[in-house]
């Protein structure tokens, strides 16, 4: 067995960082907690690095076969940890002085490995043990909130997680059991001569799993009251992190499951039932926070056009990893705004191009790249993500993904026209906004503004410089 633990550097600097930012906590006084946020911050900057650097080699499976090494894996972990350290930057001063910073910064490290696990791993077994490592830090970074709809969030949470786990876990009992072995090599060999029924059968309960963590019907129902109920800094992570992990594991178990399964059909109906339930309950919401949380339920919709036609098309994972890290960027861009502003009605923001015009545009370039507009990454994203659903064989699926990126826009619309508007906002509202941000206003500020400008920043260069990543994505033997 290939005992190379090197392959794994990434993981390891996240595990010890996680590791060692709670024990910095645990012996240092509240106002030196900042330790703790310093050593996850250098942990995934450190992992990102790896993450890269691990993508310029040749592509390998490791460990008997369990886990892959390859473009998607270093892509994957490097949006993980990117990700994870603008979350970090966001919530640095929301968590200042609280009792629970170091272990959130802990849980948050926990949770990003989970997801960095199911994105390179190649054998079920590991994908479960990356499921429940991606999942239950989750759990207690959404009722740290310590709040009625914090609490109410987490045990809906807690609840769908442990359906969902069982029932990926039956899956991946009903497929071992039908390729007498857990690796995905294994899958793509034994299961062509199973009973197409029975790998169905244990193919859902999987893929069930990784729609719950991925924010996707059927297991979608958690992500509006976690976002809603938890922290900026838990909610910005748990719309984010997770979904990159669940989309790419999916990609990968699919790329393996023999044609006796028309398992393009079933992703491609999932991803129409989740842009459309979450297109349409988003509009509808006048919480930012609810209308971001159905928002990331119908972008899994949109992520999961090139899993449904993963190995027809050359285009769906170069595609897929580009519309991961836009969405990543867009998403955080969003909720860095609410962080920094301490506004979670529509209407408060009415007028915040008058008081605070660079949280406006970055406000502005988030949500748009989010509709999918020139020249942000998700335009970019989708339109290669489209192409690859075209060309792959999914004709129908692609233009209903275009209709419901035309109705997205008018929910997002409903928030950027507010915040555009000259007027300001009515008393009661402003003042109602006021006490919500004024209290935060020292803590929050800062960190979130500049991650927010960051984001901005970060969605504009990535759909202007896509063909220069391009070749990146595509892997060596593009290069």
């Amino acid at each position: 067995m290939d005992m190379d633990f090197s392959v794994l550097a990434p993981e390891i600097v996240v595990l010890t960082g996680a590791v060692t930012a709670l024990l910095a906590g645990s012996f240092s006084p509240r106002n030196k907690q900042w330790i703790s946020r310093l050593i996850a911050a250098l942990a995934v900057t450190v992992g990102a690095g790896f993450a890269v650097a691990g993508t310029l080699g040749k592509p390998e499976t490791v460990f008997a076969g369990t886990f892959a090494v390859d473009t998607a894996t270093g892509v994957a972990r490097a949006i993980i940890c990117v990700a994870t350290l603008l979350v970090i930057a966001l919530g640095g001063k929301e968590l200042t002085g609280t009792s629970r910073e170091s272990e959130t910064y802990s849980l948050i490290l926990l949770s990003a490995l989970g997801a960095m696990v199911m994105s390179g791993t190649s054998d079920l077994l590991v994908l479960a043990v990356g499921y429940l490592l991606a999942s239950i830090p989750l759990y207690a970074l959404i009722g740290m909130g310590r709040s009625p709809h914090a609490a109410e969030a987490a045990l809906k949470t807690y609840l769908l997680g442990a359906f969902f786990g069982i029932a990926l876990m039956l899956g991946v009992a009903v497929l071992y059991a039908l390729a007498g072995g857990s690796t995905y090599d294994a899958l793509n060999t034994e299961l062509t001569g199973a009973p197409a029924a029975a790998t169905a059968v244990g193919l859902v309960g999987v893929l069930a799993g990784l729609a719950f963590k991925a924010g996707a019907v059927p297991g979608h129902f958690w992500i509006p009251d976690a976002a809603q109920g938890a922290g900026i800094t838990a909610a910005t992570f748990l719309t984010t992190v997770p979904k990159v992990g669940a989309i790419i594991a999916a990609y990968r178990l699919l790329s393996s499951i023999p044609d006796t399964v028309d398992w393009p059909l079933l992703i491609g109906l999932l991803s129409v039932a989740s842009m459309t339930l979450g297109n349409f309950a988003a509009y509808f919401q006048t919480d930012v926070r609810r209308l971001l949380g159905w928002s990331t339920v119908s972008q899994a919709g949109y992520l999961l056009v090139p899993v449904a036609v993963a190995g027809h098309s050359t285009l769906a994972l170069p595609s897929l990893l580009f519309y991961l890290a836009a969405y990543a960027v867009s998403n955080v861009g969003a909720f860095a705004v609410i962080a920094a502003t301490g506004r979670y009605e529509v209407e408060d923001y009415r007028g915040l191009i008058r008081t605070a015009p660079w949280l406006a545009g970055a406000l502005l370039i988030s949500l748009l790249s989010l509709v999918g507009t020139p020249p942000t990454a998700v335009f970019v994203g989708k339109l290669t993500t489209f192409t690859a659903g075209w060309d792959g064989g999914l004709p129908w699926l692609v233009v209903l993904a275009a209709l419901n990126t035309v109705v997205s826009l008018f929910y997002y619309l409903r928030w950027i026209a507010p915040a555009f508007a000259r007027s300001p906002a009515t008393p009661k509202t402003r003042a109602a906004s006021d006490q919500a941000s004024s209290a935060r206003a020292s803590s929050t500020r800062g960190g979130a503004a500049s991650t927010a400008a960051i984001a901005g920043m970060a969605v504009l260069a990535l759909g202007l410089s896509a063909g220069l990543l391009w070749p990146w994505l595509q892997g060596p033997l593009a290069r």
